[in-house]
């Protein structure tokens, strides 16, 4: 990830972001379930953060994405879960949410932040406790 992207995807930035949303109670209804953990141990963390990657591009990320708001399912994929439960699921969920406005393009570190916030929601989920992932960038 490039460096420019670092302060939206600071693990204090995820962490803070990832506590606000758990009292929702709404947001936190969202758990992982057997298949979602066992399709996650079978592909490893790596794809699943392509996953994420691919999604927010295809559906979240265009100035006006296709059926906003309705364009990511409730189940079938851990990403999806994570999207829900982090209030990454559509334009109008990251404006509310995380400040990022609708009507314009996301940009790289906007993505960046986003992939981050589900990734780090998946580990926690998992067990990872804090996001290795996000460290390591």
């Amino acid at each position: 990830m490039k460096d420019s992207a670092h302060k939206f995807c600071s693990s204090k930035k995820i962490d803070s972001a990832l506590e606000v949303l758990k009292r929702s109670h709404f947001r936190s209804k969202f758990k992982l379930t057997d298949r979602d953990r066992k399709y996650i141990t079978e592909k490893g963390m790596e794809k699943i953060r392509e996953h994420a990657f691919d999604f927010i591009n295809l559906r979240i990320a265009q100035q006006f994405p296709k059926n906003d708001g309705k364009q990511t399912p409730m189940k079938g994929h851990p990403v999806f879960t994570a999207q829900h439960a982090t209030a990454t699921c559509c334009r109008g969920c990251l404006q509310k949410w995380h400040k990022i406005q609708k009507g314009r393009a996301l940009s790289d570190n906007e993505v960046g932040f986003v992939v981050n916030m589900i990734m780090g929601w998946i580990e926690k989920q998992t067990g990872g406790g804090e996001n290795e992932l996000i460290k390591q960038q």
